[in-house]
């Protein structure tokens, strides 16, 4: 098997399963727990969060431990959107946005509040000049992701950052679940306010994620309870799962400094034959984000051409995990103005660091041999 879908989930990294293994049997006590084994597990819990706060330089009280992107989306959106709701109920984000940033925002204006849904360029880049001048004295939150899921359009965080700076009732959000290490984006003194990490979008495991909450910042809390993770998210803490958490953290800043070359040479080598087949058309943009290419095949339908694929051992995918199941149109392509022909027609290739060179020949090889099989199909 040659997995190519890294976008939509990564194989755990043996050291994260053992970490994960280890705490679960050693460090098994409820942190709450004012016995010796509950301190231990305390101690452990105060220790995770002090690594994850280190790798990440900022302060450990700003990282706020979930159980993915999805919760750590609606929990941005949503706990800025009710706390501070008397202060004005705008929101401001994008058309291309992953669907837990999309539908949480869709479910606060059943609720009243407004939203700003920013149209993209033919590559799904957001304009800062459209995003300045849809700020109101009713805007309390913008939410932009730093890569798209589906296209590896690297949105222009450090700029929105500076203009957030100048509106200090509003919040900035970044979604940098597909961008955490391999697109760097420093967060202190950014004016990113929250910032959500998935674990097993970086070779951790599923359930597994942190929110970067910055001091000072107010949120309306998701889950009431028991005021675990400093009254953001109430309920018994996943020990287990955050250590292993904060391995992946590090094994991922660790490779986004010393392989990211590696990775940017396997996309390359994608680019370079796919921009060569007459059938295909790249929609990606070149020099963004390395480990993700969107491409079409005009009059092949997606899932057909994958699951040709599949019978081969080459595993790729169409759009969002959270989307694919749905229509064939991809929504993030129709909305940067791309043709049913493409829009209809995607595909998605996700890389990851532990992906070779010889896997990317080999499935060159193995499309080229899908291609004239269809086209002896259809023809």
């Amino acid at each position: 098997m040659i997995y190519l879908d890294n976008s939509a989930t990564t194989k755990p990294y043996i050291e994260v399963i053992d970490s994960f293994n280890q705490v679960s049997e050693k460090y098994f006590g409820n942190p709450s727990s004012i016995h010796p084994t509950g301190a231990e597990a305390e101690k452990l819990l105060l220790r995770a969060r002090q690594q994850a706060a280190s790798v990440m330089d900022v302060e450990e009280e700003e990282i706020v431990f979930t159980s993915g992107g999805t919760e750590g989306n609606n929990t941005a959106i949503k706990g800025i959107a009710l706390a501070h709701q008397t202060r004005g109920k705008h929101i401001i984000t994008s058309q291309v946005e992953h669907p837990s940033v999309l539908e949480s925002c869709r479910a606060l204006e059943k609720l009243g509040f407004t939203v700003t849904y920013l149209p993209v360029d033919h590559v799904g880049s957001v304009s800062t000049t459209d995003l300045e001048a849809a700020i109101t004295e009713e805007t309390i939150l913008i939410s932009i992701m730093h890569v798209n899921n589906e296209m590896g359009t690297i949105q222009p965080i450090k700029e929105i950052g500076l203009i957030a700076k100048k509106y200090p009732k509003l919040h900035f959000h970044v979604d940098n679940v597909q961008g955490f290490g391999k697109v760097p984006l420093r967060l202190a003194d950014s004016g990113i306010d929250l910032c959500t990490v998935s674990g097993h979008k970086i070779h951790g495991l599923k359930g597994t994620g942190f929110l970067y909450v910055r001091k000072g910042t107010l949120l309306f809390p998701l889950l009431h309870g028991g005021d675990q993770e400093m009254s953001y998210r109430s309920g018994t803490e996943n020990l287990a799962g955050n250590a292993a958490l904060v391995k992946a953290i590090r094994i991922a800043l660790e490779n986004q400094t010393s392989k990211i070359q590696h990775l940017c040479h396997l996309k390359e080598t994608l680019w370079n034959y796919l921009s060569a087949l007459d059938q295909v058309v790249i929609n990606s943009p070149k020099d963004h984000a390395p480990h993700i290419i969107n491409f079409s095949v005009p009059g092949f339908k997606p899932e057909v051409v994958i699951h040709a694929l599949s019978e081969k051992g080459f595993y790729i995918s169409t759009k969002s995990a959270c989307s694919s199941k749905q229509e064939d149109q991809s929504s993030v392509l129709a909305a940067c103005g791309l043709p049913d022909s493409r829009s209809n027609h995607a595909l998605r290739i996700s890389l990851s660091y532990q992906n070779k060179q010889t896997e990317i020949e080999e499935f060159c090889k193995a499309f080229s041999e899908v291609l004239n099989q269809l086209s002896e199909v259809m023809g």
